[in-house]
């Protein structure tokens, strides 16, 4: 193991883990608050979809259970948005704290978001909840996003290519 702690320190997580480790508490406490007080499970792109129903008139997202809570569920997308917000105002040099351009991260949403619909959820829904359940879809999805994500990486690494 102390072999192992230099890596973590010095390269993996070079300002320490705890910030990681308290976000990772908050993320499993907002989701077993969220499946204990309405049986739901907090996947992020079921929340966007109940959130459309407010604007689309397409059954997918007007299915009645959507629409029944879409209200509480508006809340919690659009507290996603204001945490990140939160933390770049107190935390960040300014309004974009990432060395990452802004177009690459809408390459990057949009991949995602059709990545997330092929894989009939997103990472919060598989990845925390359906995981956590022992899910086979999730387990599944979840090694697909990361081998996706790490080939990906190591390609664009090989190219050259930085933020």
């Amino acid at each position: 193991m102390s072999g192992l702690t230099p890596l973590l320190v010095d390269g993996l997580f070079p300002n320490g883990i705890a910030h990681y480790a308290l976000g990772g508490l908050l993320i499993g406490l907002g989701t077993a608050v969220i499946y204990l007080g309405t049986g739901v499970i907090a996947g992020a792109s079921t929340f966007l979809e109940s959130t459309l129903s407010y604007v689309s008139d397409l059954p997918r997202f007007n299915k009645a259970k959507y629409v029944a809570s879409r209200d509480w569920r508006v809340v919690f997308t659009l507290s996603i948005v204001a945490g990140a917000a939160l933390y770049t105002v107190l935390f960040g040099d300014g309004w974009w704290v990432s060395d990452v351009q802004p177009w690459r991260f809408a390459v990057g949403g949009v991949l995602v978001g059709v990545g997330t619909r092929i894989g009939k959820g997103c990472t919060s829904g598989h990845g925390v909840c359906g995981v956590g359940s022992r899910s086979r879809t999730s387990l599944v999805n979840v090694a697909t996003f990361m081998l996706v994500a790490i080939g990906i990486a190591q390609l664009l690494s090989a190219l050259g290519v930085s933020p």
